[in-house]
Order: C-alpha cells, then structure tokens, then sequence
C-alpha cells in the first residue's frame, strides 16, 4: 500500500508541477490571449470526462498493471513535450495528453485498492487521497520556487526548467508502475464496444450508483464555482494574494489529514448518511460564502467546506465499490470520475453565467440549491437497498 501511495504523490506533485502556476505563466509568454489561456486550463479535464471511463472497463478486462505502466509513461512524456513547445496553440494537444495521465491513474488505483482492501477500503481510499493531496499542495510551492530560481535567466528557461523538475518527479512514477505486480492479468485483446456499451448500461441502470455519480458531479460543481470566484470575493474585500493563497492551503490540509479518518468511520457506519450529511455541509457552506465579512470568517466556511468535501467524496467512492458487481469495479469508478469532471469543469462557467447576470450571493446560492437537490434525490434513489454494509 505505501508503493500505491508513494505512486499517487509523486503522480499528482509531477502533473500538479506542470499546472501551478507555471501553465498560465508559460502559455502567456508564449503569447497567448486570455481565451486560449481559458481554452489551455479546460483541456486536461476534458481528457477525463471522455477517457475515464472505457479506462475503467479496460482495466477490468485487460488488467490493471498494464493501464498503470501507460499512465506512468504518460506522466513521464508529457512533460518533456513542454520543453519543444514554440507557440501557445501546441499547448492544447499536449495538456490533452497530459490529461490522459490522470484520466487513466485515478480510476484504475481507486479498484486496485477496493479489491485489495474489500474490509478497509473506506480508509485505505482516504489515506491514498491523502497522499495525492499532499503532492497537490507541494507542487505549486516548488514551481513558484523554481521559476524564481531562474528568473534571471532569458527568455522561456524558467518555464522549462519547471517542465524538466516534473518530468524527473515522474520518473518515480514510472518504477513503480513497472515494479507492480498482478496476479491475474487479463488476455491482452481488442475489446468490442458492445462491451463498453454493456458497461455503460450497467452502470447508469442501476439507481444507486447512478444517484452517488450526481453526488460526485454535485460536490465537485460546488468546489469548482468556490475555487474559481472566492479570490476575487476575497479581492472585493481587500484580502491580498498571500491571504488567499494561505486560505486555500489550510482547506487543502483539512481535506488531506480528515480523509483517512472519516475513511475509517466510512467503513463503520452506514456510507449513505454520510454522504448525504457531506454533501449538506458543503452546499450551506458555499451559500454562506457572501454573508462572510472577515478573514476569519472565510477561513471558517473554508475550512467546513473542506470537511463536507472530504466527508462526502471519501464515502462516495466506497459506496460505489461496495455495491458495484466485482468485475465492474474499474468501470464504476471510471464512470464516477468522469461525471466528477463534468461536474467540475460546468461549477465555474454556470456560476460564472450566474454571477455575471445577478451577482455573487445568487451565484454561490446556486450550488447550495443543486447540492439540496441532489442530497433529496441520492436519499431517495439508495433507500431500502442492500445492507448498512453495502451502505
């Protein structure tokens, strides 16, 4: 399990290394505008909403170790592509590949964990978050760090001398893929879409793994339209950049030493309520977001935002594992990703539609409404079905 962990954090810190804050900073000085700066950031999500899931029943089918060793070649290739790049439009195609690197790992590791820890999973699924929550809150520290150690230096090095960090913090990545070992590997085969179709079914028919797929899409929609508006709240009120930046890193810590815990009691207690009891906590903390008039009070609605996000996601992923068929287990947790995605990627432009049209307060008020919704829909879509065990 320390390999898994180990493979997480320095997958999450490489890709993360390339992202923050260098990708907005690059893709300026390569003169990029604004709108290809925005269409730049929304590629590498988009690789996850399409690939997520045919990852997911490819690993069922054809093994785990075999889709891991592709997603440590990507993380270690894609980096080094930065390096070749002249102008801002060749940035798209290689944040969609560099995309696909998380797209592949995160599905994969979350059902190599659920077979291996079928008693512990709760837990063992929050502690790996954890680890990748610790490279993610590294990562930027170390680019910001880095750009300022070549400041001086001309032209585009600075940029890539950042590229060239995330491509070594991949390497690791690479052994350990490699070093991966799998009993049963399936028969390396082209697998007909009559499959992948058959997947689909599966999954969206059945109406408790359809219901927590919108709790996921729901949580990260509410997270997306938070980590996209509140600095500029946090500007109209006078908080500086390193204000916010210390906001952020403080939830960010919640989530990462939180998740194992409430892992733990998800393998305890029956995962439904508390679902729907995270998910709760978040909506009314973001809703509260413009009643806030102080740092402390932000960090404060921050901070319970992290901890309906950790309490919520950590159980979602569980559950779904607890009642997923066994053979499925890949392909419920790719669906789970992709629709989180999807999610993610619509909270900044729906609020954004929102806010821009009636102002903040009705924006943020948005996302309390559909997590509200959702919470009333899961409620009723998992009752009565299975055991507090699967629940």
């Amino acid at each position: 399990m320390y390999s898994i962990f180990l493979l997480g954090f320095f997958a999450i810190f490489s890709t993360t290394l390339s992202k923050n804050p260098v990708l907005p900073l690059f893709s300026q000085a390569l003169g990029a505008s604004d709108a290809v700066i925005g269409l730049i950031a929304a590629v590498s999500p988009l690789a996850g909403i399409l690939f997520s899931f045919p990852v997911g029943v490819l690993s069922d089918h054809l093994g785990r170790r075999r889709l891991l060793i592709a997603s440590g070649v990507v993380f270690l290739v894609a980096p080094l592509l930065y390096l070749f790049i002249s102008g801002p439009l060749w940035l798209i195609p290689v944040r969609f590949f560099h995309g696909t690197a998380t797209a592949i790992l995160g599905p994969v590791v979350a059902a190599m964990i659920a077979e291996r820890f079928p008693e512990k999973r709760g837990e063992m699924l929050g502690q790996y978050s954890s680890a990748t929550l610790i490279g993610r809150t590294i990562a930027p520290l170390a680019g910001g760090a880095i750009i300022s150690l070549f400041v001086f230096y001309p032209g585009l090095i600075p940029y890539r001398m950042v590229y060239l960090a995330a491509a070594v913090a991949a390497v690791p990545v690479v052994i350990l893929t490699l070093l991966y070992r799998e009993e049963n590997p399936g028969p390396l085969t082209i697998l007909p879409f009559s499959l992948f179709r058959m997947s689909f079914v599966t999954f969206f028919t059945d109406r408790r793994l359809r219901a927590t797929a919108f709790v996921d899409m729901a949580t990260y929609f509410t997270f997306g339209a938070f980590e996209t508006f509140l600095p500029l709240v946090l500007l109209s009120q006078g908080i500086g950049a390193i204000q916010t930046g210390a906001l952020f890193a403080i939830q960010v810590l919640i989530i990462a030493v939180t998740k194992p815990f409430f892992g733990r009691i998800a393998d305890r207690v029956d995962k439904r309520s508390q679902i729907v009891v995270g998910l709760l906590i978040l909506g009314c903390s973001v809703a509260a977001i413009p009643f806030a008039s102080s740092y402390a009070a932000f960090i404060l609605v921050s901070s319970l935002l992290g901890l309906g996000m950790s309490l919520s996601t950590v159980a979602t992923s569980a559950y779904v594992t607890g009642i997923a068929q066994k053979e499925e287990i890949g392909a419920s947790m790719g669906a789970l990703s992709s629709i989180m995605d999807i999610g993610h990627s619509g909270g900044p432009l729906v609020t954004g539609i929102i806010i821009a049209s009636s102002g903040y307060g009705p924006g943020f008020f948005a996302s309390f409404l559909i997590a509200a919704a959702v919470c009333v829909f899961f409620t009723i879509s998992v009752q009565d079905q299975g055991t507090v065990n699967e629940g």
